[in-house]
């Protein structure tokens, strides 16, 4: 039986941008140096909207706010699974440090697609451009 791992992400808007970040390489070739929406794994106990402020305080040294329930995501990679909770939110200001990935942008909507995404993020993407 495959892993399967609880993930939320944040779709951090400022503006009519959006912030996409790149992650660095990756034993898993099929997520390595791909781009997607920031966030992480949860912790026991936490909720999904601790878990999402507490991550992006981590990766990215940013304070996040008007957290809303965006789309889930169910994903099968091929060494494990992942339910992926995307939240719309906003930030205080656009700077931010990167601890954990080697690049970011901000994009709008319409320049979503110049990126490579992770497979999850993809759909997220999708719905974005639909609503967008």
């Amino acid at each position: 039986m495959t892993k399967k791992i609880k993930v939320v992400a944040a779709i951090i808007q400022n503006g009519n941008k959006i912030l996409c970040v790149q992650k660095g390489k990756n034993k898993y070739s099929y997520i390595s140096e791909k781009y997607e929406f920031p966030g992480g794994k949860l912790e026991d106990g936490e909720t999904s909207e601790q878990a999402l402020r507490r991550e992006i305080r981590e990766e990215l040294n940013m304070e996040i706010r008007n957290i809303k329930e965006f789309t889930v995501v169910e994903h099968q990679y091929p060494d494990f699974s992942i339910r992926l909770e995307a939240f719309t939110c906003s930030a205080k200001s656009t700077s931010l440090t990167l601890s954990e990935h080697i690049a970011y942008e901000w994009l709008t909507v319409a320049q979503l697609d110049k990126l490579n995404w992770a497979q999850a993020d993809v759909p997220i993407v999708k719905d974005i451009q639909r609503m967008g």
